[in-house]
């Protein structure tokens, strides 16, 4: 269930905690951020009014402008600093803010799930962390966290302990910190084959020409980059641009890499509390209680599985995605490593002696297969047949674009069918239900049992003749719902009936087989 905003209690209720105020260099933090977007705006600005009037007279009225924008800014601040204090009682957290508009929030102590800390490189300089506390109900919004922003490093740190300390510590716990994994700089060879790295090529190469074309020099580099390829056919000029955007991608992505991972750490805290701080310029640190843990993702995107390296996420409750920091996803617990550390590492984390994601798994029919043959053959001459078509009406050329994309594209589909049909498997691993699919995005998950709530079973019509079926094990934790993709129709059922009984068994009725039709006959005959 989720739980709304909450009204401040009476301040009976939090007696023995004093109200604390945000550092003042917030303010100073906050003015010098504001500072740089004003900067970045004001270029663009400065050309488009250049046209018109002289420049001195552009950039003098820019200026005024940002100057009033930083001036009104400060007086903003201020304001809100002085109006913000904050404490920590015995029952709650409490947040009181505004100025206009007075927010008074609270969150009951025994509700919260996280205390997540991040500094970018200005408060990292500053010795100033934020704070983000959160029940990790998905509520919409920021009903369900309160973030102090900005506190010193020290202050930050004591909330995280005090508010994260639990009572009692079961007797597996530990009595110190232990890592359970630390950064390896090799790791870092699994980034430029990320699907990351093209991505970020193909952004390198819009901000080139929109950039270009905020100084009116677009045309420009068109027209330079055809006098560099004017000898050269037009199939090499496109696959020499789309390399040198691959390199510029993967050179992206080892930046982008170090920048997120550095200084990389998983630990399990006294109390049971996983902890993974992380990050170069802006540092991360995110804590998941392990009561609150449901298993594990095991993640091999095409490129990185193909080296034989996976990623390890968390399947847990109350995972919020914070969309202030896009790079920060909480429920990232290792990056991509060797498969052989990933599967350690995740049986360290469910405190297994093996990794359930290691276990074998049951292959699912061959009908299953067909069916992504069918789909990977239809998904390439749905688009052929389109394309055949307009060159009958319109050009012949359409026609040999036609035939080269069924050439070149069906095969290549019916090996990202096979693959995807090989990497289909479900099975139980101890406490865990393990499944996996995907071919572009595989992905191995091991769930627990005791956390499955439901079963969903869908069957298609295509499915009902082919004799497979979908099962969906729903969850409170990770994506909520996790699929066992084209398994037989008795297959199926009878997994998961031995995976969560008494869950699907009062609604199974069996069907009776030639042997059990015959002991039937023979307990009449007799009888």
């Amino acid at each position: 269930m989720s739980e709304a905003p909450e009204k401040a209690p009476a301040v009976e209720e939090n007696q023995g905690s004093d109200w604390l105020r945000l550092d003042p260099r917030t303010v100073l933090v906050r003015v010098v951020l504001f500072g740089g977007v004003l900067a970045g705006a004001a270029l663009p600005v400065t050309f488009a009014l250049a046209g018109p009037r002289p420049l001195w007279e552009a950039v003098a009225w820019v200026a005024a402008g940002v100057a009033l924008a930083l001036l009104a800014d400060v007086v903003a601040e201020t304001v809100r600093l002085r109006r913000t204090r904050y404490r920590v009682g015995t029952e709650r957290v409490e947040l009181h803010t505004g100025l206009l508009v007075v927010q008074r929030r609270s969150l009951a102590r025994e509700r919260i799930r996280s205390a997540d800390l991040t500094a970018n490189p200005l408060q990292r300089v500053l010795g100033l962390v934020k704070v983000r506390i959160g029940t990790g109900e998905h509520t919409g919004g920021s009903e369900s966290t309160l973030e102090l922003d900005l506190v010193t490093r020290a202050e930050g740190e004591r909330l995280r302990r005090e508010l994260l300390a639990r009572a009692a510590v079961t007797p597996e716990d530990p009595d110190d910190d232990t890592a359970l994994a630390t950064l390896d700089p090799r790791w870092i060879r699994y980034a430029p084959v990320s699907f990351l790295a093209p991505a970020l090529g193909g952004a390198a190469a819009g901000a080139v020409m929109q950039v270009s074309e905020w100084f009116g020099a677009q045309g420009k580099v068109i027209h330079w980059i055809g006098d560099r390829f004017q000898d050269v056919s037009i199939p090499w000029t496109i696959a020499t641009l789309v390399l040198l955007a691959t390199v510029v991608g993967a050179v992206g992505a080892l930046g982008l890499w170090v920048e997120m991972w550095w200084n990389y750490r998983l630990e399990r805290e006294p109390g049971g509390t996983l902890r993974v701080s992380r990050g170069l310029f802006t540092a991360r640190s995110v804590s998941i209680e392990e009561r609150r843990m449901r298993g594990i993702e095991l993640v091999e995107p095409l490129g990185v599985r193909m080296f034989g390296a996976a990623r390890v996420d968390a399947v847990a409750t109350g995972l919020v995605k914070d969309d202030d920091d896009k790079h920060a996803d909480l429920k990232n617990l290792l990056p991509a490593v060797e498969r052989a550390v990933a599967d350690r590492v995740a049986a360290q984390v469910l405190r297994e002696p093996e990794p359930p994601t290691g276990a074998p798994l049951a292959a699912h029919p061959r009908a299953a297969r067909s069916r992504r043959v069918r789909w990977a053959l239809a998904s390439v001459l749905l688009p052929v047949a389109v394309l055949a078509l307009l060159g009958l009406l319109l050009t012949p050329a359409l026609l040999y674009v036609a035939g080269g994309c069924a050439v070149v594209l069906g095969p290549v589909a019916v090996l990202f069918a096979l693959d995807a049909y090989r990497g289909l498997g479900h099975g139980v691993s101890g406490a865990y239900l393990v499944t996996r699919s995907g071919t572009v995005r595989r992905a191995t998950v091991a769930l627990q049992r005791s956390g499955v709530i439901g079963w969903t079973v869908k069957q298609s019509y295509f499915q009902r003749r082919a004799g497979v079926l979908t099962l969906t094990a729903t969850t409170a934790a990770g994506a909520g719902a996790y699929d066992i993709l084209d398994a037989g129709q008795s297959q199926g059922l009878t997994f998961a009936a031995e995976a969560v009984p008494d869950l699907l068994t009062p609604f199974l009725e069996p069907v009776p087989t030639r042997d059990t039709r015959d002991m039937r006959e023979a307990r009449s005959t007799k009888g």
